[in-house]
């Protein structure tokens, strides 16, 4: 029997924006991780790994992506196969981390209402900025989560640290998977990702952004079903 999925969203995201990919690998048990209640990357991974299965695939897109190669510096031997779509395994820079603060500052100040909306532009190919149905799953799943998550959420990601000196110790199968108009974490940082792991497989989604599983369901889903069955 193939192994459970679990999957661990992305900033002010939810079980959405897996929803064609929980569709498509409804013949097994899959898990989507919180990743809410905590404000550290580390902490996230601790809970997560109290609550998935003894053996499980792993597959985190951006800031899941973060908690995703903690949960292998953890727990390597509980993951059978990896898939790390749309992330990068530096640390903050010092740009990023303060216009990080500007937006929790702003949320405290001014509300949360705003926020899904200067983010959305980020989250998705410049092609899809336009997009009202992708914007509106995007500011969905950004009220589901609310201001008080987001703000953990970013803390946790400032405070992150710099993965790459762990990534060779990955042994597992891994995919590592990027849009190629992705602005947010660009596939540079995803080819560096790939080179640290030995072995491991890299897909560019061409016409894609940020939240690949949401602009090319089909094309990723594809990949990593391909990946998961190999």
């Amino acid at each position: 029997m193939s192994d459970p999925i679990v999957f661990v969203p992305g900033l002010l995201c939810t079980e959405a924006l897996f929803a064609p990919q929980i569709v498509a690998y409804a013949d097994r048990p899959i898990m989507v991780a919180n990743h809410r209640d905590h404000d550290s990357i580390g902490d996230i991974a601790a809970s997560i790994l109290e609550q998935a299965p003894e053996r499980f695939s792993l597959i985190g897109l951006s800031m899941g992506g973060y908690i995703s190669m903690e949960i292998m510096r953890l727990a390597p031997e509980r993951v059978g196969k990896l898939a790390l779509l749309d992330t990068n395994a530096r640390p903050d820079t010092e740009d990023q981390t303060k216009r990080r603060k500007f937006l929790i500052d702003l949320t405290r100040k001014k509300g949360f209402t705003k926020i899904p909306h200067l983010l959305f532009p980020g989250f998705v190919h410049e092609n899809r900025e336009e997009d009202e149905h992708l914007k509106s799953a995007v500011v969905e799943m950004a009220h589901e989560t609310g201001p008080d998550a987001f703000i953990r959420q970013k803390t946790a990601i400032i405070n992150r640290i710099d993965s790459r000196p762990s990534l060779a110790n990955i042994a597992c199968p891994t995919l590592v998977l990027v849009g190629d108009g992705d602005q947010l974490t660009p596939p540079s940082v995803s080819r560096e990702i790939h080179e640290h792991i030995p072995g491991s497989d890299l897909s560019i989604i061409e016409n894609c952004g940020h939240l690949s599983t949401l602009e090319a369901p089909d094309v990723v889903t594809g990949v990593i079903r391909d990946f998961l069955n190999s």
